[in-house]
C-alpha cells in the first residue's frame, strides 16, 4: 500500500516563501504523475501542480505559475512545491497525491493516492 506523507507547512507572512514536501513509501512500481492540490473548507480539492514522474514534466494552475515550484527526486521518492511570494489566497490545506494511469492530471479523479495533507497558513 503506497503512503504520502507531507511535510514543511505552517504559519508565513504575505510575500515569504514556504517548501512542501511529500515522502513516498509502499510503492512497487514508479506513478505515472505526482501532483499538490489545494483545499479550503467549504470549497472543492483545487489542482495546484503536478510533474510526470519519469520526464518531469510540471504543470501548474495559472494562479501559481512564476511563485511555485513544483520537483521531484526521484532516488529519495520525494516530492517538492517551492512556494514564493506567498500570499493570503494561498492559505489552504496542501495535499500531495500521485497517479498510475495518463489520467487527466488537474482533476483529483486522475490520481489513486493521497496524503494527509499539510496546512498552510498566509497571513497579511
Amino acid at each position: 500500500q503506497v503512503q504520502l506523507v507531507e511535510s514543511g507547512g505552517g504559519l508565513v507572512q504575505a510575500g515569504g516563501s514556504l517548501r512542501l514536501s511529500c515522502g513516498a513509501s509502499g510503492r512497487t512500481f514508479s506513478p505515472y504523475v505526482m501532483g499538490w492540490f489545494r483545499q479550503t473548507p467549504g470549497k472543492e480539492r483545487e489542482f495546484v501542480a503536478a510533474i510526470t514522474w519519469s520526464g518531469g514534466r510540471a504543470y501548474y494552475v495559472d494562479s501559481v505559475k512564476g511563485r511555485f515550484t513544483i520537483s521531484r527526486d526521484n532516488a529519495k521518492n520525494t516530492l517538492y512545491l517551492q512556494m514564493n511570494s506567498l500570499q493570503p489566497e494561498d492559505t489552504a490545506v496542501y495535499y500531495c497525491a500521485e497517479g498510475y494511469s495518463s489520467r487527466s492530471l488537474y482533476t483529483p479523479a486522475g490520481y489513486d493516492y493521497w496524503g494527509q495533507g499539510t496546512q498552510v497558513t498566509v497571513s497579511s
